[in-house]
């Protein structure tokens, strides 16, 4: 197709303008692309100077630590010197010497038996320093003269005891003689009847003899010699475990450690003892005698013979004899010769009352209770008869018919503040074998706290009063406990106060004044075995026994069930209450192990 003219201007046109754009955005990329390679530059040149910066207070950062470091180190370095200096202050603040160990003279003593080159008064009576200093060589130059005091004297000594052996030795050589005259002196003293060999053994035996039989062998022996030449004493038994016994004990530390192993090695081979056996080893020890014995001779006219032997029973402290008749005749045929010297019977009731069956020593009571033991009686057969006029014959006082206010407070009153109610084997069968409610506390009062008491003349000021404690869970019994100085005769007097949901007494409650009534009114039935040295112990504990009770048997005010959830029933009530007044069975029935009303 024909281009115009026209057209082909219009092209050129365009294609000039487009030429002109081209070459313009040449020459924009080229300056863009020079300014972009300048700006480049300059930031390279700033990231270095940056980095520059940032090393430079890296350095100075560190430099700085660096010193701060150095700063602490001289500050832990100079704080660690003033502690060790502290301590070294410390140790010399706290020193003490060796002469403040040294008991030095006075100063008084010092300044006027001192000579005056060592006392130097015009120095150390104003300087301490030279003051101590002066007593301590004043100490020195005496405890040097004693030194050679002593030695004078050791030597002294020496020289006595070369004296005291050659002296010994002319002795010894003197004993075979003495004893050759000796035996040739036998038939003259025999002759003579003055047995002074047999009297010097004696007297060394009798040194090992316990007190009582020491008192008893010399009243015999001089009673013998003066007023009755047919009675002779004479002592017997062993000799040796009578010196083991009076002897010390040593090495004690070791014997236990090896009856320490002993026992361990028994133990893993043998089975425990049993209770039984083990209280019959205490039974044995408590009545074990004393090795040495006396013998009484009392010779008759018809040539019969009195034999009395008298033993020391150590851990009872009393003395018991044995009788021995040897007649002249034979009197098995006689019956009624036989049985008045029968050796059981023979010296009974020399006394009024004392038959010897029971121990006079009224401890011995409280230590039978302990092994379980009920009467010396069964023992009397093979230990000796105890009578009264014998423990008189070595010395021994006892009181038997003293009471126990004395004795009470060393022995229940005691056990009591303990909150131990001890009850003998005696009078077991009074109570139940289990008795929940316990003693708490057990407390003296004064008598101005029982005024009301006072009032109504019951009790006096010289008694003794006291306040128990007894408790079952939430339950709270309050006992005012009046002791007359005459105990046992005079028995104690019980007042209850019962604390539980709400507070009541005797005045108020019918139960507790029941509970009352078999403590004092029915105090008969539990003396227990004479003088009734346990009627107070047996009476707290029927306090108890009465407190389960009235818990037990307490009816509950919501649902009227036989007790509270708290006390469940573990008596056996044949009725839980009776008549008008709901009274409580309070009596306990042995051995059928019941309660019921009186």
């Amino acid at each position: 197709k024909p281009v115009s003219a026209t057209e082909k201007k219009k092209k050129k046109v365009i294609a000039t303008f487009y030429l002109t754009i081209y070459f313009f955005s040449q020459n924009c990329i080229e300056e863009r692309r020079t300014q972009c390679s300048v700006h480049f530059i300059t930031l390279k040149k700033l990231n270095r100077l940056a980095h520059m910066r940032l090393k430079k207070g890296r350095d100075q950062t560190h430099e700085a630590k660096q010193r701060v470091d150095v700063l602490h180190l001289q500050l832990q370095n100079l704080l660690y010197e003033v502690m060790h200096l502290q301590k070294e202050i410390g140790k010399c603040l706290e020193f003490r010497s060796q002469h403040e160990e040294i008991e030095l003279v006075s100063e008084e003593e010092f300044f006027q038996e001192a000579p005056a080159e060592i006392s130097r008064p015009h120095v150390t009576r104003d300087d301490q320093h030279q003051l101590t200093l002066a007593r301590l060589d004043w100490e020195l130059e005496q405890r040097k003269r004693l030194a050679e005091q002593y030695k004078m004297s050791l030597a002294r000594k020496e020289k006595i005891q070369k004296a005291i052996e050659q002296k010994r030795e002319y002795l010894s050589s003197l004993q075979p003689g003495l004893q050759n005259i000796m035996q040739a002196s036998l038939p003259v003293q025999e002759y003579l009847a003055i047995p002074f060999e047999h009297m010097q053994k004696q007297a060394e035996v009798s040194r090992h003899l316990p007190p009582p039989l020491y008192v008893l062998l010399v009243q015999a022996g001089a009673y013998g010699q003066a007023c009755d030449k047919n009675l002779s004493v004479s002592i017997s038994g062993d000799v040796d475990e009578a010196k083991a016994l009076s002897r010390p004990p040593e090495d004690s530390q070791d014997d236990e450690s090896d009856s320490d192993a002993e026992e361990e090695q028994q133990n893993t081979k043998r089975r425990r003892a049993t209770v039984g056996v083990q209280l019959d080893d205490k039974r044995k020890e408590m009545l074990r005698r004393h090795p040495l014995s006396l013998c009484v001779d009392l010779k008759c006219k018809d040539g019969s013979v009195l034999h009395l032997f008298f033993y020391y029973l150590m851990n009872l402290n009393i003395l018991t004899v044995k009788t021995k008749v040897s007649t002249t005749t034979d009197l098995s045929g006689a019956v009624s010769a036989g049985s008045l010297l029968n050796s059981e019977s023979l010296l009974n009731c020399l006394y009024a009352s004392d038959h010897g069956k029971e121990t006079p020593n009224p401890a011995n009571r409280y230590q039978f209770d302990k092994v379980g033991i009920t009467t010396f009686a069964d023992y009397v057969s093979d230990l000796g008869h105890p009578y009264v006029w014998v423990q008189k014959l070595g010395g021994l006082q006892f009181s038997s018919d003293m009471l126990s206010y004395n004795m009470l407070p060393s022995r229940w009153i005691i056990i009591l503040q303990h909150s131990i109610i001890p009850v003998s084997s005696e009078c077991q069968h009074l109570f139940p074998a289990k008795v929940v409610s316990g003693l708490m506390r057990w407390t003296m009062m004064s008598y101005q706290e029982f005024t009301h008491v006072l009032k109504a003349g019951l009790v006096r000021e010289t008694d003794l009063f006291f306040m128990a404690v007894v408790e079952r869970g939430t339950a709270r019994l309050l006992a005012a406990v009046v002791m007359n100085p005459r105990y046992p005769e005079v028995a104690p007097l019980f007042s209850f106060s019962l604390h539980w949901k709400e507070e009541r007494s005797g005045r108020t409650d019918d139960n507790l004044r029941a509970m009352e009534s078999e403590v004092n009114v029915f105090r008969s039935e539990l003396q227990g075995p004479r003088p009734g040295l346990q009627l107070l112990t047996n009476q707290i504990q029927r306090l108890c026994v009465c407190l389960d009770v009235y818990l037990e048997t307490e009816s509950q005010v919501c649902d009227g069930s036989e007790g509270p959830k708290e006390f469940p029933r573990e008596k056996m009530c044949l009725r839980t209450a009776r008549g008008p007044s709901r009274l409580k069975p309070f009596k306990y029935n042995h051995p059928q192990g019941f309660f019921s009303h009186r």
